[in-house]
């Protein structure tokens, strides 16, 4: 039995202080070079906290298991936007302007159904993963740039 819950306690604990250590860090970070939270969260950490994901994705496609690969993004993306969301805004309210939350969430209910809809009808292949990474280099230069045309007026209220 100790092998079991003390692994597996031991690991929850050390997500909790790598979580608060991301957090800390983020934070100094966008402070450091005058960026606002919600780019340094799109980025810096958005792309921390995806790495395992697209770890595991790589190497289930690599290993001939795309049905993992697809299922892990699903999954990881229902999971962040119902549970993470949930329970964030059950600790604290998430509170954005009214203009930043109509775009980013029409941008990702528009995203996920397009890519619902092309994993329907097409193989994903690595033309479509081009497309994808362009589509998300381009959020986040437009992001940025509304950010910064914003005159250090950010998302958040």
């Amino acid at each position: 039995m100790f092998e079991t819950w003390f692994p597996l306690i031991a690991g929850f604990a050390l997500l909790l202080l790598g979580g608060e250590l991301l957090v800390r860090g983020a934070v100094q970070v966008a402070e450091r070079f005058g960026v606002s939270p919600l780019v340094i969260g799109l980025t810096f950490v958005g792309f921390g906290t995806s790495m395992p994901e697209l770890v595991t994705s790589v190497q289930a496609g690599l290993a001939g298991f795309p049905g993992i690969a697809y299922g892990n993004v699903v999954g990881s993306n229902i999971a962040n936007i119902l549970l993470i969301g949930g329970v964030s805004a059950l600790l604290c309210p998430v509170i954005v302007t009214e203009a930043a939350r109509r775009r980013h969430a029409f941008l990702m209910l528009g995203v996920a159904a397009t890519f619902a809809g092309l994993a329907f009808f097409l193989p994903m292949e690595g033309v479509l993963g081009v497309i994808f990474v362009t589509v998300l280099m381009a959020y986040i230069f437009l992001v940025i740039r509304l950010e910064r045309a914003a005159d250090g007026q950010s998302a958040l209220c």
